[in-house]
Parts: C-alpha cells; structure tokens; sequence
C-alpha cells in the first residue's frame, strides 16, 4: 500500500520534469515564466561624493512668430514714428494757423515717440477721416492709428488690427440749437440730424432711432467740418457725434452758448489706440506706453519731479518702472532702451497731465473726468503690475 502511494506521487513529478507527457486538449497547462531582473547599483566613490549627475539640456526658447518686431526695426530705420490721426477735432486732435498738431490723442502720439526716441519731434502726422483710418492703418501706411476711434467686435475683428487699452470712455450724444428746446430723442421725431459717415455714431443712431419707432433724416459727410459746418448753417436740426466731440466742436461755433448737448447717452464709446494685428512686439509697446501714463499718475509721477523720483523713490514698482532698478530692464522686454517709461514722463507726463493740458477746465474743450479718472478715484483707469 505505501509502495503503492508512492508511485502514485512520483509518476505525476516525474513527468513535469520531464516534458514527456503532451497536454489533453480542454486541460489548463501551467506554464511557469522565467523573469529576468537587472538591478541598478550606484556605487558611490571612495571619497564619499556622489556620482555627478548629467546636465539637463535647456528647453530651446519660442522662436518669435513671423512679422515679431518689424514694425519697431521700419520705424527706427526710417527715423520717425508714422501717426494716424484726426485734425479737425479740438481738444484731440487739431491743427492750429500755424500748422501745429495737438490734442489728447497728439500727446499719446509723443507719447510713443518719446519711448522709442526720446524725442516727440520725430513723428509724421497723417491725418486721415474716417473712412481713411482702417485702410491706412492694413496697408501700412501708418505705423498706428490713434483718432477718437471706438472699439468695437466687428472693428477688432474684420480690420486685420487690434485694438490696445483705453484712454478716453466716452459715450455718443446728440447736440441741438438752445431755442429749440429740444431735451430728449423723442422731440426728434421727424428731424433731420447731421452724422458723419462710415462710423459708430451713424450706426448707432440709426439703432436708438428705430428701438424708439422715431423717424428721422440722416444728413451724412465726410468729415467732421462738414458735418459741422452743415449744423452751423442750420441745415439740420441736430448734429451727433461722441459727447467729447461735441464739446470739442462747440467750442469752435460762433456763439457756443447757443447750443444745448442733450442729458442723453446714444452707446459706449470707448476710444483707444489701434494695430495691425501681426507684431505683437509692437502692440504691446503701444498698450505699455498706455499703462505707463496711468502708472505715473497713480504713483505721483510728474514730468516735473520724475527725475528726483527715478534718483530717490524707494517703492520696488517706481523703481523697476523707472528704470532705476539696476537688477531689471524691463525696457528691453519691449525692445526699448532702460529709461524709456521715464522718457515718456518727463517729455508728455502723465495721464493728469495729458488730460489737463488738452481737456482741463481751464481749457475751451473742458469735459469732467468722470469714468476716465484713475480707479483709486471711481474711474476706470488701471495699469497692470510693472514687473
């Protein structure tokens, strides 16, 4: 019996080992793997110090998309900064008898100059209307456009150009002789209403006519002297434009305080340098020449004391926006020399200052601040971090 056992347990080893008995179809078969494992030993030197371990390769930089930095390279090679603007409209953009330039949208004109230059009087005005302005700005005529502008979807979309920060808010108004007696859209009913042609204000005039079931006749012109001049004539019974350039245009009329700019608000109008989209290089030297004129003045940076603050103002922000932290240059983030946000100080100031000297109540194109003042102060001015 226990020869017997035995056999029984021998024969199944033995024939695992063998190989010899063939597997039955429908019978599992085990199958035992053979692994192999190789282990990695660092053996430490005699000394102690371990190992030196291989240098990671640095990631290559981005290349710069195609059209990065064109427009800085044509306008320093061409010696002077190319400027879509308007001249036909005080306060902004206007040329005096003696053939001057100024205004709010001049200013930020030099403003760009100063930054590339640091001279404002490298700078070739081009005026253009406003059916003009887009072309000029896609075929290159124009290096950027800065002219009572609004941004609007279509405009930043349909233009092959983009729009950069604000600087003036305004909104669309409508102005009419005093003697009319005309205070809401409503006594327009059946008027005729100067409008320039191929912008924002014949569009949305037209909406907040019809919104209203108001019948009316546009009377369109080319430029702004034209519609102007028309209204003046009295060949219509109202004139529209933005509320800025209502206030600019009044100022030219023979007796101003006979014209009323009604208590209404056509649309948003907020007006602003544009573009070409394509050079994003460019792009954001113009925003940050933008952000540079509200930075000053929320820090208390004036033409007149940025040389002492750029000596002697400790706050970390003042200093790298200065140029006088020796450890940043944020100027050649851009393209631009160190010192180019305190060139632009000292040469056209800051937003204050620009908005005083061209729209200041001591001016004849005086508008209250309002929505176009520093966020500290209600407004909706705001420059991001300089860092």
């Amino acid at each position: 019996m226990k020869r017997m056992l035995g056999w029984l347990i021998a024969i199944p080893l033995l024939l695992a080992a063998c190989g010899q008995q063939a597997a039955q179809p429908g019978t599992p078969v085990e199958v035992t793997r053979i692994v192999e494992v190789t282990r990695v030993v660092e053996v430490t030197p005699a000394g102690g110090a371990a190992p030196a371990q291989p240098e990671a390769t640095p990631a290559p930089a981005p290349a710069a998309p195609a059209g990065f930095g064109e427009t800085l390279r044509a306008i320093q090679a061409r010696g002077r900064l190319i400027c879509g603007v308007n001249s036909q409209v005080p306060g902004f953009g206007f040329v005096d008898p003696a053939g001057a330039f100024s205004g709010f949208d001049i200013d930020f004109c030099k403003a760009l100059a100063a930054a590339i230059f640091n001279d404002v009087s490298k700078i070739e005005y081009r005026p253009l209307t406003a059916e003009q302005r887009f072309p000029a700005l896609q075929s290159g005529e124009i290096d950027v456009l800065i002219r009572n502008t609004t941004w609007t979807l279509t405009r930043d979309t349909d233009n092959g150009a983009n729009f950069v920060a604000t600087t003036f808010y305004d909104g669309q108004g409508i102005m009419a002789p005093k003697a009319a007696n005309i205070t809401k859209l409503e006594d327009l009913n059946g008027a005729t209403i100067c409008v320039q042609k191929g912008t924002t204000t014949e569009l949305n005039l037209a909406d907040q006519m019809a919104a209203r079931s108001l019948q009316y006749t546009p009377a369109t012109f080319e430029d702004a002297n034209s519609t102007f001049a028309a209204y003046a004539e009295e060949r219509c019974d109202a004139v529209t434009t933005d509320k800025s350039g209502l206030v600019s245009r009044r100022s030219v009329l023979p007796n101003p305080d006979d014209h009323v700019i009604l208590d209404v608000t056509l649309s948003k109008e907020p007006l602003g340098p544009m573009v070409r989209q394509g050079d994003d290089q460019w792009f954001d030297i113009v925003q940050w020449t933008v952000f540079v004129t509200f930075a000053a003045e929320e820090f208390g940076i004036t033409s007149q004391n940025v040389d002492q603050a750029k000596e002697s103002d400790t706050r970390p922000e003042v200093r790298r926006l200065l140029g006088a932290d020796p450890n940043v240059d944020l100027g050649a983030k851009l393209g631009l020399s160190k010192d180019w946000a305190a060139n632009i100080i000292k040469t056209v100031g800051n937003y204050g200052e620009i908005y005083d000297r061209n729209l200041g109540p001591n001016t004849k194109t005086a508008i209250p601040r309002g929505i176009n003042n520093l966020y500290t102060q209600g407004g909706l001015l705001y420059a991001p971090p300089f860092r």
